[in-house]
């Protein structure tokens, strides 16, 4: 499960009212819920996108820090999604992770790739506990 953060000043909520419309417009129906950190996240057992097995994405909720988005994606084997004749659902399964990501924190895939890489170098320079 990966967790993404917002932009500095902004908030989950605010970006993102209504969570559970939000994962359906880009996923599909919400089939059940998976508990996370304390958090309910909503699960998407048949994906709208071929591509996608299964959709686990919400709110995880921290007290006394900002909410951060949760998104974890089960996808299937390319060499069954092509042999189905949905090459060019792959594309869209790129595009709609990235659409998903971007609404709900304002970051684009370049913002989000670029903080990944300053957590690893933060966490690199920390010493080990000695």
């Amino acid at each position: 499960m990966r967790e993404y953060k917002m932009r500095r000043g902004e908030h989950l909520e605010d970006r993102v009212p209504d969570m559970k419309e939000f994962v359906e417009k880009h996923f599909g129906s919400i089939t059940d819920t998976e508990e996370q950190n304390g958090s309910d996240l909503f699960v998407v057992d048949d994906p709208d996108n071929p591509v996608f097995d299964r959709v686990v994405a919400g709110t995880v909720e921290y007290s006394g820090k900002k909410d951060k988005l949760a998104l974890h994606i089960d996808e299937r084997d390319a060499e069954d999604v092509i042999a189905e004749g949905n090459a060019d659902a792959a594309q869209d399964a790129v595009n709609t992770k990235n659409d998903f990501l971007e609404g709900a924190t304002g970051r684009d895939a370049k913002a989000r790739r670029d903080s990944m890489k300053r957590s690893v170098e933060d966490d690199a320079e920390k010493p080990d506990s000695v």
